[in-house]
């Protein structure tokens, strides 16, 4: 009885726990909270600094990917020193594109991983290949189909710092999403 009555048990939290399709998996907009309660309460006058972008692609120019105010225009993951893991203040940038990859199938995108100069050039080229790869591997599980999405290494070669410290070598360990016409 014991064990018939634990079965049903399982059973009924199994039950309550499938999934079942809603609105926000089928690929609706994701209600930014903060962006609404932002809109309700006027800044003050002298507030300055940076303010964060909405990670729905809306749209000032027409084109969510040129509009500087929205996070789509935003291109660079970066990464730490020997990592291809993607920190967790990026994870809401790979987010975006690819919630924007998933709303707009016909849309392709090159993600080019690079490398800081430390290390060999093998090294470098594989290391890069692992970065693109993880902000690929993020972006199909957030919905973008692998047919959207090629990666390649640069390795060392593409530097955006021509520096040798760690202040552009930090700028070097890079993935950058690159849609076509860029």
């Amino acid at each position: 009885m014991k064990r018939l009555l634990l079965a049903l048990v399982a059973t009924a939290v199994l039950a309550a726990c499938s999934s079942t399709p809603t609105k926000e998996q089928d690929g609706a907009a994701v209600e930014d909270r903060n962006a609404a309660a932002a809109k309700q309460q006027k800044p003050p006058a002298e507030a300055s600094g940076p303010t964060t972008a909405p990670l729905e692609p809306k749209t000032v120019s027409g084109n969510p990917l040129k509009d500087p105010s929205n996070i789509l225009s935003k291109r660079s993951v970066y990464f730490e020193l020997d990592s291809n893991v993607v920190k967790d203040e990026f994870k809401p940038l790979v987010s975006a594109h690819a919630r924007y990859l998933q709303q707009n199938r016909s849309q392709k995108v090159t993600i080019q991983g690079n490398a800081d100069e430390r290390g060999s050039r093998e090294y470098n080229l594989a290391l890069g290949q692992r970065r693109a790869d993880a902000v690929k591997q993020a972006m199909q599980l957030l919905g973008a189909q692998s047919e959207q999405i090629e990666t390649v290494s640069f390795g060392e070669e593409k530097p955006r710092a021509t520096g040798h410290d760690e202040k552009s070598w930090a700028e070097n360990r890079r993935a950058d999403i690159v849609y076509p016409n860029d």
